[in-house]
């Protein structure tokens, strides 16, 4: 998966949350363990939000928070609620104006492989929730070389 991508971000961020779901999270804290900009954070997460995946508390004690609990919440809730194709066949389609009939015949195979391969994986997410990733999370942390409870989220 693309490190730079808004997923990449929100599972990463949300399978975090998920292991320690009392302790609110601010958007800088977030944006400092994915190295990346506080604003990245809050434009996802608004997103995430919106979708009722997320609450925002402003205050000295506020930050981000999971709305529900992680077991009610798939992988494909939070891939819909961030509208981000995991496949692109942009380059694939033909170009404007384009008169090459091999081209469109290509283009049109292509972007029906591009989705059913969405459709696929979109039923890989809906059966995986938040909660089973950050079990896997916490079993990798288990094994790795730092002490646990030094997470940054």
């Amino acid at each position: 998966m693309k490190r730079n991508s808004k997923l990449s971000l929100a599972l990463h961020a949300l399978g975090h949350m998920a292991l320690r779901p009392q302790v609110a999270q601010t958007s800088e804290q977030i944006a400092a363990h994915h190295a990346t900009h506080a604003v990245v954070v809050r434009r996802v997460f608004g997103l995430l939000r919106s979708a009722g995946l997320l609450t925002s508390e402003k205050g000295h004690h506020g930050g981000w928070r999971l709305a529900r609990p992680a077991e009610a919440i798939t992988v494909a809730d939070i891939y819909r609620a961030l509208d981000e194709p995991f496949l692109n066949a942009a380059p694939l389609s033909p170009a404007p104006h384009g008169t090459c009939a091999i081209e469109a015949a290509m283009a049109d195979v292509v972007s029906a492989a591009m989705v059913e391969a969405e459709a696929v994986i979109l039923r890989h997410f809906a059966a995986r929730n938040l909660a089973d990733l950050a079990q896997a999370m916490g079993q990798a942390r288990a094994i790795s070389s730092f002490p646990q409870g030094d997470s940054p989220l």
